[in-house]
């Protein structure tokens, strides 16, 4: 009977291209990675009966630059089965976002179609991030490295990150501080896609992060319950990006 690292090794042998997300988070204003959220651990149920499909259909004609998929059904309600169907409905990059801890994991996101899958460095030791590293540019899988304070960014650095997510949230506490993306984006080097995560509700907020050197903003709570998520995408999307100095 053949395993199932097995049947994910076939199926990522046999995967089509797949779009890059680190190229689309390229453009001149602050890219947005809008993200389908039905629930979450600090604010409960969001939007529970959202469809995933008509979801990432309305961030594309919002103009987002790419969709972010919670495949983590327990806290936040996803499926791998979203991320699949999400990933045949539109030609935007898809990020899977999950707790990724094995290589396995990346071995499926890849074989799901997945462009990227996030990595979350307080959630793995520094050994385990190299290996996951290493497992996601052998797969030809893009990698959104998560970091909360200066110690986790220069690891993220030093392991070869080209996209580095600051999570303004405190997974421990589940508070945000916003100051988090102020004081760590700055110190992201030019060549890397700098996003910023958690807190980031309206154009102002996406202003603020554009002011301290954000290429990029991921989206997911205030969309996914907006009343008019086109319009709401649109309007976060059109914040023009300036120029990082580091």
């Amino acid at each position: 009977m053949e395993s199932r690292r097995s049947a994910l090794e076939r199926a990522c042998d046999s995967a089509t291209t797949t779009p890059s997300l680190r190229e689309a988070l390229r453009r001149p204003t602050v890219a947005l990675l809008a993200e389908v959220k039905r629930r979450s651990p600090s604010k409960g149920a969001i939007a529970e009966g959202l469809n995933a499909v008509e979801q990432a259909e309305r961030y594309a004609r919002g103009g987002a630059a790419g969709v972010s998929i919670l495949t983590e059904p327990a806290y936040f309600g996803g499926s791998t089965d979203d991320l699949i169907a999400v990933r045949h409905a539109v030609a935007l990059p898809v990020l899977k976002k999950d707790f990724h801890v094995a290589p396995i994991q990346l071995l499926e996101a890849r074989a799901l179609g997945a462009s990227a899958a996030l990595l979350i460095v307080r959630a793995v030791s520094p050994e385990r991030l190299r290996d996951l590293m290493e497992t996601g540019r052998s797969l030809g899988l893009e990698l959104l490295v998560e970091v909360r304070d200066e110690a986790e960014l220069e690891l993220a650095l030093s392991e070869g990150a080209d996209m580095v997510g600051v999570n303004n949230r405190d997974l421990e506490t589940l508070l945000i501080d916003p100051a988090t993306s102020d004081r760590l984006i700055p110190l992201i080097p030019a060549a890397i896609i700098a996003i910023a995560e958690s807190g980031v509700n309206t154009p102002a907020d996406v202003e603020r992060y554009a002011d301290v050197g954000a290429d990029a903003v991921l989206v997911g709570s205030s969309l996914s319950a907006a009343a008019e998520p086109v319009a709401a995408t649109r309007a976060i999307a059109a914040v023009p990006r300036r120029p990082r100095a580091s």
